[in-house]
């Protein structure tokens, strides 16, 4: 009636194992950083031109 299209059984396949999660230098977290960096970074120059004054005075830290 129906014909298995499979190779084998998908109930029998090897489950893929679980990757060890990667901690340090990675290329994900070095381009998030970066993006973030370069979003504090206009945040700090757009502070700048519209309270005349620079990041530290604009939040009370000097």
């Amino acid at each position: 009636m129906f014909t298995n299209r499979y190779k084998s059984d998908p109930m029998t396949k090897a489950q893929p194992q679980a990757q060890p999660r990667e901690w340090g230098f990675t290329p994900a977290a070095e381009s998030l950083n970066g993006r973030l960096a370069m979003l504090g970074f206009l945040f700090a120059v757009v502070i700048e031109r519209l309270s005349g004054e620079g990041v530290l005075h604009f939040l009370n830290l000097v």
